[in-house]
């Protein structure tokens, strides 16, 4: 019946994708396929709902961090903090060294917001756009991007990845990161070789500088409006809870809004709400975006895809796969299994949060140590998602990017993640 029941969820899913139909659906109907599996198994209905309920709970936080995150975004374009970034850093720009540069940019903003959408709605369009005018090889640009904005994604302490694994596995998400800063630093390496050695291969003009123009008109750009971002920094040093923080920095941007962009009060709380929009059709095609509505979508799926994990967890529905994967530990080492799992699971899931519930739920028993398996599902889940084409972990970016589908091959930093620690536990356990 197991078997039956993921096969049934699989075609709908793979019929939206063909269909190019929302996977909002495709997972609500996913959600009626193991309701009804949970009552042939002599579950009631209130108790599928309790199940439910508990996955819901599980990310609970998680939920209020999308609802921050969504006011971050606008708030720090209204100030002028995104736009500061760009300015600044852009002056780096070196065709040679270009693709190299995407990488870092993305890096580094990833890691200041902590989300990959937003950093690709952002930084992640203007690399984009700079390098069509360059003349650069979209595939290489793209692979830049996606491989920079879940650079941060995995490892900032305003990630919603980082701390959904850190409650998961009841662990500290700044140890977390430092062990993900740890197994992170060949990877992270090679690709900037890979990526320098594309940029000196290709061929490229420096860019107009008009696109930077537009936000100094539209902008008062100064050392202030560092400042929302400065104080993610600062604080994350003094490992300040993520909301606290992002909170500090949400106050921070919006008096700059009110006293440095001469914004009044009603336009900030509208912006908040639905987003930043830029009255130059020109900077709107490249700023516009943020607010509380851009999560509502994202965090439906979240909640309906969580909802899984009770269901799967009470059910049992995944107790055969278990046995499958205990096998596999033994042959792959525990790391391996976690990675085949991810990538199972990420197929099935469509998205980056129920793939590494899923993952967690299904490896929890193999890796018992938690700060082991939180590193691990960061090594795993959270960077494999994304390098699944109809998974929105991909799908959202690579769209909003206006990328072709083929960078997900030229994300050298997500293939070499999960390969180089793969490798690492070979090499221990052959010990």
């Amino acid at each position: 019946m197991e078997m039956i029941t993921f096969g049934i969820f699989l075609a709908v899913l793979l019929l939206s994708i063909l269909l190019k139909v929302s996977i909002l659906y495709a997972l609500l109907f996913g959600y009626i396929i193991f309701f009804i599996y949970g009552l042939l198994k002599k579950h009631s209905i209130y108790e599928m709902i309790q199940m439910s309920l508990v996955g819901i709970k599980t990310i609970k936080n998680i939920l209020l961090v999308f609802l921050l995150i969504g006011i971050i975004t606008a708030v720090w374009r209204g100030a002028g903090t995104i736009p500061m970034i760009i300015y600044s850093t852009s002056k780096l720009i070196m065709p040679s060294a270009f693709i190299l540069i995407v990488f870092l940019l993305n890096c580094l903003v990833s890691v200041l917001i902590g989300t990959s959408f937003g950093t690709a709605a952002t930084i992640g369009v203007i690399c984009m756009i700079v390098g069509n005018i360059m003349g650069q090889n979209p595939i290489f640009v793209g692979g830049a991007i996606l491989s920079g904005i879940y650079f941060g994604d995995r490892c900032s302490p305003m990630s919603t990845s980082a701390l959904l694994v850190s409650t998961l596995t009841k662990t500290d998400i700044f140890q977390n990161i430092k062990q993900m800063i740890r197994t992170s630093i060949i990877p992270f390496t090679v690709t900037c070789v890979v990526y320098l050695l594309l940029g000196i291969a290709g061929q490229g003009d420096f860019p107009s500088l008009d696109i930077l123009q537009l936000f100094t008109a539209n902008f008062a750009l100064n050392w202030i409006t560092f400042l929302p971002a400065a104080l993610v920094i600062l604080l994350s040093f003094f490992k300040i809870n993520v909301k606290k923080i992002m909170i500090i920095s949400i106050l921070a941007a919006s008096i700059i809004c009110v006293f440095v962009q001469q914004m009044d009060i009603l336009e900030l709380l509208q912006m908040m709400v639905i987003g930043y929009r830029a009255k130059d059709p020109q900077l709107a095609a490249m700023m516009d975006g943020g607010g509380i509505l851009s999560m509502v979508r994202v965090s439906a799926i979240v909640c309906i895809s969580s909802s899984y994990s009770g269901i799967f967890d009470r059910t049992g529905l995944l107790n055969k796969f278990k046995k499958q994967l205990a096998l596999l530990a033994s042959r792959l080492t525990p790391f391996g299994s976690t990675l085949v799992t991810s990538i199972l699971t990420g197929m099935i899931a469509c998205n980056q949060t129920l793939t590494i519930m899923l993952t967690h739920q299904l490896c929890k028993e193999i890796i018992e140590d938690e700060n082991e398996l939180a590193v691990a599902l960061e090594n795993t889940a959270v960077v494999v998602a994304p390098l699944i084409p109809w998974s929105i972990a991909s799908a959202v970016p690579i769209a909003t990017i206006s990328a072709p589908t083929s960078c997900i091959l030229a994300a050298c930093y997500l293939h070499l993640l999960p390969i180089v620690n793969l490798l690492r536990a070979k090499k221990i356990g052959e010990k």
